[in-house]
């Protein structure tokens, strides 16, 4: 059987100008504070579930979510909940959060960037104290399985990442692809975050292990799925099987906006383990300059020369 075309219709380079925002977004995965000890993107998969659970427009979570991760990229922790509580006024607040916004977003399509720093200045979509369903809490603490492969020993990577961590950067991803595909973002987003509802009870065993369970493996995955989505109020429940919808085929640019971002996920995050493993000091030195400019850089330098350290 002949492998599928490839899609060659955009100009090479398109998503490769996205690539290094897309990978600095994995670090929202194991960014982590007091008040969020599962990490940042744990915890935007909460506040997600919990907007569209109180009725929010799938829409504007969209923007609003993607606008806070990008954001986060820079700003790491300090997000609007923590820059109110430092007694910054909201004004105040939303020009911080735009110059996170504004310091990664060259790469971004600009009507799309326009989009992200407007909602930066809207009011939240819903409080993130509302209840969440049960599928959240064992999403953010059900390990992905690693890289697996039929007849191959398993690659797992520590610290392993969630499910909800995945979810979220695939959510976030496709809104920031979609311009390249012309897709709304709105259904691409909400297909990122419940296109492993199944493992809220499904432990992962990766693509070796489904394969062991051969013609068992279609309708388990679609009970358990339906067993989330029961627990969802509707309308929210039919938007989340609309999004469903796009996995599994590429027929429309929504789907083909949700799959590029599920497949540069994937990827990605392997790829982020492979430059954390292959850091140096000289990249630490050089590049980051970890004695950071200012008075007391020639100091600190001569220290790190006197005691043999550096360079």
């Amino acid at each position: 059987m002949n492998a599928p075309a490839r899609d060659t219709t955009a100009a090479p380079g398109r998503l490769a100008e996205l690539r290094p925002l897309l990978s600095e977004l994995m670090d929202l995965k194991r960014i982590r504070t007091p008040d969020h000890p599962d990490g940042l993107a744990a915890h935007g998969f909460r506040r997600a579930w919990a907007a569209l659970v109180a009725g929010a427009d799938p829409g504007t979570v969209a923007l609003q979510e993607t606008a806070r991760a990008v954001a986060a990229v820079r700003l790491g922790g300090l997000d609007a909940d923590v820059l109110a509580r430092t007694g910054l006024s909201a004004r105040d607040t939303a020009r911080v959060l735009r110059r996170g916004l504004d310091a990664v977003a060259g790469p971004l399509e600009p009507g799309l960037r326009e989009k992200l720093s407007q909602a930066l200045s809207q009011p939240m979509a819903a409080p993130t104290s509302l209840a969440t369903p049960a599928f959240v809490e064992r999403l953010v603490h059900q390990p992905r399985a690693g890289a697996t492969f039929p007849g191959r020993a398993r690659i797992v990577v520590p610290p392993q990442e969630g499910h909800a961590d995945h979810c979220y950067a695939v959510a976030v991803g496709a809104v920031l692809v979609s311009p390249r595909f012309g897709a709304d973002p709105a259904l691409p987003f909400l297909a990122g975050l419940s296109h492993h509802l199944f493992n809220a009870e499904l432990p992962d065993a990766g693509y070796a292990g489904e394969e062991l369970l051969e013609d068992l493996l279609a309708p388990l995955l679609k009970d358990l799925t339906q067993k989330a989505l029961d627990s969802l109020p509707e309308p929210l429940s039919r938007h989340v099987r609309q999004a469903l919808a796009l996995t599994g085929h590429l027929d429309t640019a929504e789907a083909r906006a949700f799959n590029a971002a599920d497949a540069l996920d994937r990827v990605l995050e392997l790829d982020a383990h492979a430059r954390a493993a292959g850091f140096t000091l000289r990249q630490a030195m050089e590049e980051l300059e970890l004695i950071h400019p200012g008075p007391l850089q020639g100091f600190g330098n001569d220290i790190l020369a006197e005691a043999a350290v550096w360079p």
